[in-house]
């Protein structure tokens, strides 16, 4: 395997040299919070979601992130036009589908999307790439009844049916594509009392995303680095108030040697 700490410093260095322009459509709840952490990682975000818009705005950016949290017809709209020139124009996908499983409106607009232009990577909770992947997985809102490990054969599913590489995170994130399995432990419990963490994971695998083609060392890349930001944060104060702050500060200062330190990544 190819990826390494060296390899993750490298895709940091160009997504700060670069400052890749990741377009997100995405819920309400969290654009602030995921905007904010493109920044601090050095990525550009932009929030737009108009259907009048997308298309053109899709043309300029470097990746395109589609979260489906909070759902309206006329996002939904967007995300189909977003999508489909996306995938016409070869622009990276990154799909989170925030609880699914929970209503028919929100499976429905998921095997839609999924028809009209299959991601390049999908992120989401155990919940969710279960329900995803057919399995009829219980989902309490956008929370997840499972352990990520429960999820594995699901995203295995998922990434032989659409071909994108799936990141199931948890505790444990795996990141599945065809016989490739990682692993990566990094992260702390108290991430899990912050809201949209799992957005801002999806968020952030857009930036690796766009400077890296390779999705499944891209995708695992933005898990071991959120993790350990995630660590890193929870370090300074163990208060969910202070984990934002903290976070956007370990994200913005991350260091090679700090990664070469924290990175728990195994093959599975």
């Amino acid at each position: 395997m190819t990826q390494s700490p060296q390899s993750i410093w490298t895709d940091i260095e160009r997504i700060r040299t670069q400052a890749p322009l990741v377009h997100n459509i995405t819920n309400f709840v969290v654009m602030n919070n995921t905007a904010n952490a493109l920044l601090a990682l050095g990525a550009s975000p932009a929030m737009v979601h108009a259907p009048d818009e997308v298309e053109e705005f899709v043309s300029i950016s470097s990746a395109l992130v589609v979260n489906i949290g909070t759902l309206d017809a006329t996002f939904v709209a967007g995300m189909k036009l977003a999508m489909r020139q996306a995938k016409t124009l070869g622009k990276p996908i990154v799909f989170d589908p925030v609880g699914v499983g929970a209503t028919t409106f929100r499976n429905r607009v998921s095997e839609e999307l999924l028809a009209l232009a299959p991601p390049d990577i999908i992120r989401g909770n155990a919940s969710e790439i279960m329900a995803l992947a057919g399995l009829n997985a219980q989902t309490k809102g956008v929370d997840s009844l499972y352990g990520s490990e429960a999820a594995v054969d699901a995203a295995k599913r998922l990434s032989s049916v659409w071909g994108s590489v799936v990141v199931i995170s948890g505790a444990t994130d795996y990141i599945i594509q065809g016989e490739q399995t990682a692993v990566v432990a990094n992260g702390h419990p108290l991430m899990t009392k912050v809201t949209g963490m799992g957005c801002t994971a999806t968020a952030l695998t857009g930036a690796f995303a766009a400077v890296n083609t390779n999705y499944f060392q891209a995708a695992t890349h933005a898990m071991a680095v959120m993790g350990i930001a995630g660590e890193l944060a929870a370090e300074k104060k163990l208060a969910p108030g202070s984990l934002q702050v903290n976070f956007l500060d370990a994200l913005y200062e991350l260091t090679e040697s700090e990664i070469d330190e924290r990175l728990k990544l195994t093959w599975a």
